[in-house]
């Protein structure tokens, strides 16, 4: 049985396939801003970051698949010097929000990863009980030349753990590029090349380090095939995201936040169009998922079963998911309608055009 969790501005819901007919089967934190969800397939752990306001960021923890939860800890940055080194930095030392949560390697149990906004990446080696800062890319001097892509500060969404080597980390960071690790994040390089950000001067465009990635995705079958949903654009890797290939853009647009890879395919990919900017909406009200099946030379747009007038639908970054058949796919919106795909996109069935917005989505085990 098929499990997807589904954050959103007020709770965590549950969400269920029973003889082919999804469902919603339980809520949790109704009323409660849920940022990103978490089940740690190592131990069956569930993790859920709130975004709680003046009350600051929270997470909280089941071990016994929702009947309880626990506050466990939360990400926090050291106090910001009053000099020296840091005093001048304009951005706050304080983290509004989670926005990645990802596990370490099978053989690094209790082992967690965050990326918060402002951009700090932090660790925890005991179940999310203490979490210490990434020191090494925090200090980097480069880091003051990242800037919010949509938001007052930098922020990173994408936090990715080689399955091959849990040593090896890589980030994304909007607006900063990215980042990668060899050795757990002692050290960082800044691996953006071929990426292009056309909303710099053009003496600027292709510096590496202030380039907007939405979205960072790795094939499971082919790790060293990467794709991002760039702010300018869609660019695959074939080298383990150490040089990037633009992808021509797709009809309607090359525009988006959300990208989903085939685990077992690293030839498709899957993106949701929308206008680019200021008017963040499906292009002519009409949303599509499109779908390329060979490493982005083509592409073909699926809107059977999705809205196709007037519709204002955004899908976020962490809002479009897939199994690991590469077969079934769930979408889901800003304006709270979910949708989910048995065919590999091709056609969608609507689960709830109700919910809050909502934030990520992520599927699980029974």
């Amino acid at each position: 049985m098929e499990t997807l969790f589904v954050a959103t501005r007020k709770g965590l819901f549950v969400v269920r396939s029973r003889a082919g007919q999804w469902g919603i089967e339980s809520h949790h934190f109704p009323g409660e801003p849920v940022t990103q969800f978490l089940l740690d397939g190592r131990d069956g752990a569930w993790y859920a970051a709130l975004r709680m306001g003046h009350f600051g960021v929270k997470l909280r923890k089941s071990v016994d698949q929702g009947a309880n939860w626990v506050e466990v800890g939360s990400p926090a940055f050291p106090l910001k010097p009053q000099s020296g080194i840091g005093a001048d930095d304009p951005t706050p030392w304080n983290v509004d929000l989670i926005w990645a949560l990802t596990p370490g390697g099978p053989d690094q149990p209790g082992t967690l990863w965050a990326g918060c906004m402002p951009a700090g990446l932090f660790k925890s080696i005991d179940g999310g009980l203490s979490w210490t800062l990434n020191a090494s890319l925090w200090e980097d001097p480069r880091r003051k030349e990242w800037f919010g892509g949509g938001n007052d500060f930098p922020g990173m969404h994408s936090v990715l753990v080689d399955p091959r080597d849990a040593q090896h980390l890589t980030v994304a960071i909007s607006c900063g590029g990215v980042w990668q690790s060899s050795n757990g994040g002692a050290s960082w390089s800044l691996t953006a090349r071929g990426m292009t950000a056309d909303y710099l001067p053009p003496e600027s465009a292709s510096d590496e380090n202030t380039q907007d990635p939405h979205r960072l995705v790795r094939c499971g079958a082919e790790p060293d095939v990467l794709w991002v949903q760039h702010h300018c654009g869609i660019y695959r890797s074939v080298d383990d995201g150490f040089q990037w290939q633009a992808v021509k853009p797709p009809k309607p647009s090359g525009f988006g936040f959300a990208v989903a890879c085939d685990p077992v395919n690293p030839q498709r990919a899957w993106f949701v169009p929308a206008e680019a900017d200021t008017c963040r909406i499906p292009v002519d009200g009409r949303m599509v998922v499109t779908r390329t099946d060979d490493g982005g030379q083509t592409f073909q747009a699926f809107g059977a079963g999705l809205p196709q007038d007037h519709a204002c639908h955004l899908v976020y970054r962490h809002s479009l998911e897939v199994t690991a058949d590469g077969q079934t796919l769930a979408m889901a919106s800003t304006t709270g309608g979910l949708w989910l795909s048995g065919d590999a996109g091709e056609q969608w069935q609507c689960v709830s055009r109700d919910l809050p917005p909502i934030a990520a989505i992520r599927f699980g085990g029974a």
